[in-house]
């Protein structure tokens, strides 16, 4: 991989792509796929940014990816699959996670320990033996949920510009629904309370709580799951990040890592080239965007004076995601001496999910927690006798701005508190099997990610800020010509899903762009 540092740089290509995050790497291949001279810049010495893994000892981590919806068994294809497969070439030895989630919420009063299993009817089945009475309202939610990923297919294929009057007609619930919460439509499908904790459990997926999470967002991504099961790349997500990287290679694009793009060129509202911290001046009409419109335009776009007033105003009106701090635990037993026979845990205090939120603006211990033991879907992920846990809890990014002398005491601290209460939930004894050990913090993501403020879930979804409001508004939303943006802040939201299939969009948009204003302007 590093032997394309000294590739030769072309001082004019078609396309430049900026960053070999998931959207990015996607965006390189379609448009190469396509017949397009693409170059894709890469600040790393490596492909994927948060789809990547590490090793400490005799374990391999996988650094961020819990689970991948729409991709399906090959028999049930997801939208995932079929992009990788049919358009970019791209196959992938997948693994299939054997069961939804195991959710235990540990409060006094409202405590709750259920393994929830995916397909929509063995869901619902299992939710009603778990909160009898719950099947009518619970079959009207997971509907209204098949209903939205529908449209969301639609508006997909309709590349942006979807037909009014047919989203009026056959696909009004998107419409409809549009506007309100997770909460307001579980309000009003009157949701048993205790069946409502089940069916938000993966809330945190979003960052938002369910009082102000959009339920476009919520609704799609848990349909997929229960409509296509869940999985992981066999060999971490670095495997696809890699895949994905040789595929440019194969169709002829370019790639050049250990180069970040410190200009945007732009002249009179038109994208003119981008120039690189190697001093590589590259001259391109089109920019496809894997970094944070934040980002882009505060600091990117040269000269200021081309910046849109209304690209500021967009990005400061929309609320900045949540970071991450994950504790990686290479343990010596196996799963079955662990005591965890699930793949996937979501460990809640309570499904206070304002509180929970709330927790993760102060340096105390979290009020919630995702959990994966990778050997549970991939045995072989570790050496015999041993297994791989890793701990996720959220973060606002600013929490962590405090000095060095407190950082590694807070840090350690705050994962000692997360082995605790995973202990204290599941009756598991982890501390004593630790082998290897390690955090990363928002700051550990920001470092190496480059990410804006070590941000790893985009803009916050909210209603007005979601996955419609963005596609309906996309041209609108285009401030500067010949620039579009993929990734988790684009307009599919955030998640590995959306981000590769955002890479298609933002190559097809780029495509439409050069057939309708032709090559390099001078």
């Amino acid at each position: 991989m590093t032997g394309a540092v000294n590739q030769q740089v072309k001082r004019e290509v078609e396309t430049v792509v900026i960053g070999a995050g998931n959207g990015g790497l996607t965006a390189a291949v379609k448009m190469a796929a396509m017949g397009n001279e693409v170059l894709l810049l890469e600040q790393h010495n490596l492909p994927g940014g948060f789809a990547t893994s590490f090793r400490r000892g005799r374990f391999e981590f996988e650094t961020s990816l819990h689970q991948i919806a729409d991709v399906g068994p090959p028999s049930n294809r997801g939208s995932v699959r079929e992009f990788f497969e049919d358009e970019l070439g791209v196959f992938l030895d997948w693994a299939e996670v054997p069961e939804g989630f195991r959710l235990i919420i540990t409060n006094p009063g409202q405590e709750l320990d259920v393994t929830m299993p995916y397909g929509v009817d063995a869901f619902i089945d299992a939710l009603e033996r778990e909160v009898p009475g719950s099947r009518e309202p619970v079959t009207n939610y997971l509907n209204l949920c098949r209903e939205l990923l529908e449209g969301i297919a639609y508006v997909g294929k309709s590349r942006g510009q979807p037909d009014k009057k047919l989203l009026l007609t056959k696909y009004a619930s998107l419409l409809n629904t549009a506007p309100y919460t997770i909460d307001q439509v579980a309000d009003a499908l009157n949701v048993p309370e205790r069946a409502r904790h089940i069916l938000h459990a993966q809330w945190s997926y979003l960052g938002p709580p369910t009082s102000r999470a959009s339920f476009t967002i919520y609704g799609a991504m848990l349909y997929k799951f229960l409509l296509y099961g869940a999985v992981i790349p066999r060999q971490t997500s670095h495997e696809i990040s890699l895949a994905l990287d040789a595929r440019i290679r194969e169709l002829e694009g370019s790639v050049l890592y250990n180069t970040q793009v410190e200009r945007i060129l732009v002249r009179h509202g038109r994208v003119e080239g981008v120039v690189t911290s190697r001093g590589d001046h590259i001259r391109t009409n089109h920019v496809i965007a894997n970094v944070s419109p934040t980002l882009v335009y505060n600091f990117l776009i040269h000269p200021n004076e081309e910046v849109p007033r209304a690209a500021l105003q967009e990005c400061n009106a929309r609320v900045e995601g949540v970071s991450a701090f994950v504790v990686y635990l290479g343990l010596d037993a196996s799963p079955d001496e662990l005591g965890l026979k699930e793949y996937s845990y979501f460990v809640y205090r309570s499904m206070d999910t304002t509180a929970g939120y709330e927790s993760f603006s102060t340096l105390d211990t979290p009020k919630m927690q995702a959990v994966v033991c990778i050997n549970n879907a991939v045995p072989d992920c570790s050496p015999p006798g041993t297994s791989i846990v890793t701990i996720t809890t959220l973060f606002q990014p600013e929490t962590w701005n405090i000095t060095p002398n407190k950082y590694v005491s807070a840090k350690n601290r705050i994962a000692e508190g997360l082995i605790r209460d995973l202990e204290a939930a599941t009756g598991t004894r982890l501390r004593e099997h630790i082998e290897e050990f390690t955090v990363a913090t928002p700051q550990t993501f920001a470092r190496y990610t480059g990410a804006y403020n070590g941000i790893i879930y985009g803009y916050e979804p909210e209603p007005w800020d979601s996955l419609l409001p963005r596609m309906m508004m996309m041209d609108e939303d285009q401030h500067v010509e010949g620039l579009h943006f993929c990734g988790g802040s684009a307009f599919r939201c955030h998640g590995y899903s959306s981000s590769y299939l955002s890479g298609q969009i933002a190559a097809l948009l780029t495509l439409r762009d050069i057939r309708e204003g032709g090559g390099l302007r001078s």
